[in-house]
């Protein structure tokens, strides 16, 4: 994951840290939503006024602990980069800009008419994206919404992906897996487990050079007829 901007942890220690609910339905959405949050942190970790985090208490009402929700992805722009302890909107100055559900079937309430209706009304979340990895419920499997005129409208598919503003990224199922697509450069952003993969690749890659220049070193000073440098 790409590494926070050092300094003091943000929030209020007041406020909950922790709403008593599993961090994931199932392992592969805690492994969908810890990947979606990576990703995503790389892709601004050149920015420091864009915060991007997931499962993390959002209180929207001044001195009341109970209201809050806690979305799987959001990303936040114009925000400090910084770990928090919980994010209260009042104190940063503005909502999410951007929150993807990873939904299942006992979530399906909650984020299609509760969540839905908090985000488009109350946090004016600019755009609402839904995943559904087992395809329990959810048709299309992905859904997507634009924040226009207090209302959300249904984000149009480009070559099967749903672009987002907020991130100048499209969003893309594949299986049960929901990646993102650089629509500039014309590929997937890589999984951790993809990065690690394509740095050992490249380590395997840098030794076989090493050891062929090695081979090929004793040959050229044969050839030469050189002497060793003393």
């Amino acid at each position: 994951m790409a590494t926070a901007v050092p300094g003091p942890t943000l929030g209020n220690s007041a406020y909950p840290t922790a709403d008593g609910k599993p961090l994931a339905e199932t392992d592969l959405h805690r492994k969908l939503m810890t990947a979606l949050i990576d990703q995503l942190e790389r892709w601004y970790a050149h920015d420091p006024l864009v915060y991007v985090t997931g499962n993390l208490l959002v209180f929207y009402v001044p001195g009341n602990k109970r209201r809050h929700v806690s979305p799987d992805v959001m990303v936040v722009r114009g925000v400090p980069r910084g770990d928090r302890l919980n994010y209260l909107i009042w104190e940063e100055g503005k909502g999410p800009d951007l929150v993807i559900e990873l939904t299942s079937s006992s979530t399906r309430a909650e984020d299609t008419t509760r969540k839905f209706q908090l985000y488009r009304d109350t946090l004016k979340v600019q755009e609402y994206f839904l995943f559904d990895p087992f395809g329990d419920y959810l048709q299309p499997r992905l859904q997507g919404y634009r924040l226009s005129r207090g209302r959300y409208v249904a984000v149009r598919p480009v070559q099967g992906r749903l672009p987002s503003k907020v991130l100048g990224l499209h969003l893309e199922r594949a299986g049960e897996m929901l990646r993102l697509y650089d629509p500039i450069r014309r590929h997937w952003l890589p999984t951790p487990q993809e990065e690690l993969a394509q740095i050992r690749a490249d380590v395997q890659r840098l030794q076989q050079e090493v050891e062929d220049l090695r081979r090929r070193l004793p040959q050229s000073g044969a050839a030469t007829g050189g002497e060793p440098c003393s």
